[in-house]
């Protein structure tokens, strides 16, 4: 794991305007923030290039100033909501960006994972937490989980989101979102398919339209009629193609 100085943030990419592919924004219109490092390994990651150290002479540290020069460039200074993705942001110094942009009139979405917790998600306008199910290879600490959900208060939208592969990725779900009873659920199926190392992006499409039935099927059975189920759609138009 890798962290910037209190007066940088460790950047991976920026890109877009594009649409946010998944969760509660889904299909809005968004410029991505993607920090560098994380303090976990999934097993089934799709953002690798901003997780192992490996990559990590690829990553820049930059300013709030020059990060935000570039948001401002790639939106052609109108605001709209910045996504703060990774790797894991949680572990970036983030506050002094969220608060340059608030100033402007931009509005700013974090995902995280929930194993750490920082002061600033109070300043999000939405905080995604989305802990990894046992497909992943991690372990969720539910007292970690919430006390992201504790310091976030009542501010942010905070919504639960989970990668779903298997029925124990499900049984998680269920388990996890159950002590969060007051916040929205929102499912996802996993993708299998690895980043490529073309420029391709290609994606095993009926692969993940299955376990999208079957996820529909699950949360009917279950009767668990306040959770939303949702594509990747960015995976559906983009595979896994980097920048979109």
């Amino acid at each position: 794991m890798t962290e910037a100085s209190s007066s940088t943030v460790l950047v991976c990419e920026i890109f877009g305007p594009t649409i946010q592919g998944e969760g509660v924004l889904i299909g809005l219109p968004t410029v991505f923030v993607r920090t560098g490092g994380c303090d976990y390994r999934c097993s089934w990651c799709d953002s690798l290039h901003a997780v192992e150290s490996r990559f990590r002479h690829d990553w820049k540290p930059m300013s709030t100033e020059d990060i935000w020069s570039e948001v401002t460039r790639l939106s052609g200074g109108k605001p709209l909501t910045v996504s703060l993705s990774g790797g894991n942001p949680a572990i970036q110094p983030l506050g002094d960006l969220i608060d340059r942009g608030h100033g402007d009139g931009y509005r700013f979405a974090l995902e995280t994972q929930g194993s750490r917790a920082r002061p600033w998600f109070a300043r999000l306008d939405t905080l995604v937490l989305s802990p990894k199910p046992p497909s992943s290879g991690m372990a969720c600490d539910l007292a970690v989980l919430g006390e992201c959900v504790a310091v976030a208060g009542e501010e942010p939208q905070t919504v639960l989101k989970f990668v779903v592969f298997d029925a124990e990725d499900f049984a998680f779900a269920r388990e996890v979102s159950a002590h969060f009873p007051a916040l929205p659920v929102y499912l996802q199926p996993g993708n299998h398919t690895p980043p490529p190392a073309d420029a391709e992006g290609h994606v095993d499409i009926e692969g993940l339209t299955e376990r999208m039935r079957w996820l529909v099927d699950a949360v009917a059975g279950e009767r668990w009629f306040s959770a939303h189920v949702l594509p990747q759609l960015h995976v559906m138009l983009w595979g896994n193609r980097r920048g979109v």
